[in-house]
């Protein structure tokens, strides 16, 4: 077995955002490290797909103006390009509710919004104000084990303001019905991005596919620094080497000093087995829920556009809409999401999309027929956010060997911004141990 270099050298396992976090970090120190990706794209569950073709992505997913690690990360990978659309805080449900909030400071910004909310009457818009003014009082504190439903029954929010507001962003935010959320997790995603500074409310929407926004650029940006990006490259164990580890795929294998194991949660305790000090982590993570995503798209014709970019619904099965004409110049293109889809088996992919598209046509006048349809379906698109569970730190019980992923501790629930973040930091443990 090879001895540990001399000098730090990290393997990261996987090629998602968070394994692309800790890379760029690395890269911006001059610290050698390697990149092993099993795919052959990278991004994890947010990566470019190509379909006979066309251009799509596994997920459709938002950010808002608080995802301020991942928004810098994107700035300094991709500095010259325009990989996103900010917007207002904008929230639509068809023919329910609209929000539109100005830019003003917080919770200012949010209610001029409510005091012109369509879909609320002034009961509801003060109940909703004095929610937001409550939380800032309390410091934006749940009670322990305390769901988002039993949240919202506590603080007295009527059905319209459960229905059109807070439920949709629980689902949007924590991939989990509100009935089952946890309500200090849903608080904190309300606090930075309600109660933040100005902007951070914003929505952040791709104007082009994943790969591009931040996989691509990030991969040239670390391949011109000190790093090396592998994919198709699939990691099969992790062994001690000195005070190392050396990391075996089935071509060769590395030494290193530290390893970020950045891939997902379930498949990352099999590469443990050679390493007795993770034992009871990895039966840890063996308790982890997760909950799917799929995302639908169908291809109208061109001139097709939605009232608005990301346009709500609350009659199922997809929770929102995007018009990736009005976002990526994909004319006539619906990008439709179904977030915890819990249900997901009781259709076929034909007949989801073919319920998507009913439901688009009670919303949207005039919908032609659609030209082709794609499901995309991520089983484990992210862990059940639910009161209680247990989330492991970065750092491990094995020294140098560091957890990155949206699943590891955080304020966030499991989203991109909770990825990146979780990669800088581990990446700053790497620079902390030299």
């Amino acid at each position: 077995m090879r001895e540990t270099p001399p000098v730090t050298h990290a393997a990261i396992i996987g090629g998602g955002w968070a394994g692309l976090a800790a890379a760029v970090t690395l890269a911006d120190a001059d610290v050698p490290h390697t990149v092993f990706e099993a795919a052959k794209s990278l991004g994890g569950r947010a990566r470019r797909v190509d379909v006979d073709g066309r251009v799509l992505d596994n997920g459709l997913h938002i950010l808002i103006g608080a995802y301020r690690e991942t928004l810098a990360l994107v700035r300094k990978v991709a500095p010259a390009a325009a990989p996103y659309r900010r917007l207002p805080l904008t929230l639509e449900i068809a023919d329910r509710f609209r929000l539109v909030c100005p830019h003003l400071p917080a919770p200012f910004h949010l209610l001029a919004g409510l005091a012109r909310a369509h879909g609320l009457d002034w009961a509801d818009r003060f109940a909703a104000a004095r929610f937001m003014i409550g939380q800032r009082a309390d410091g934006f504190r749940a009670r322990p084990g305390e769901t988002v439903a039993a949240l919202l029954e506590r603080t007295r929010q009527p059905p319209r303001n459960r229905t059109l507001l807070w439920e949709p962003l629980c689902v949007a935010a924590l991939n989990t019905p509100p009935a089952e959320a946890d309500a200090q997790v849903f608080l904190h995603v309300v606090r930075d991005g309600l109660n933040g500074a100005a902007g951070a409310s914003d929505l952040v929407l791709p104007a082009t596919d994943f790969g591009a926004m931040l996989p691509d650029p990030a991969a040239a940006y670390v391949t011109a620094r000190s790093g090396t990006v592998r994919t198709g490259c699939a990691v099969k164990s992790i062994a001690r080497a000195g005070s190392g580890f050396v990391v075996r795929n089935s071509d060769d294998e590395l030494a290193c000093t530290h390893v970020i194991c950045a891939t997902d949660p379930a498949r990352a305790a099999s590469l443990w087995r050679e390493l007795p000090e993770l034992a009871t982590l990895a039966a840890s993570l063996e308790t982890l829920r997760y909950l799917p995503i799929v995302s639908i798209y169908l291809q109208y014709a061109a001139a097709v556009r939605l009232s608005s970019p990301m346009l709500g619904f609350v009659d199922g099965p997809a929770q929102w809409a995007f018009d990736r004409g009005a976002l990526c110049g994909q004319h006539g293109l619906i990008g439709a999401v179904a977030s915890a889809a819990v249900d997901i088996d009781r259709l076929s992919g034909d007949a989801l999309a073919a319920e998507v598209d009913a439901q688009l046509r009670r919303h949207v006048p005039d919908l032609p027929s659609p030209e082709w349809h794609r499901v995309i379906t991520e089983r484990r698109a992210t862990f059940a956010c639910v009161p209680g569970m247990s989330r492991p730190p970065q750092r491990t019980a094995l020294p140098r060997f560091l957890l990155a992923g949206d699943y590891t501790a955080s304020d966030y629930p499991a989203t991109l911004e909770a990825a990146v973040r979780s990669g800088i930091h581990c990446a700053h443990a790497v620079l902390e141990d030299r």
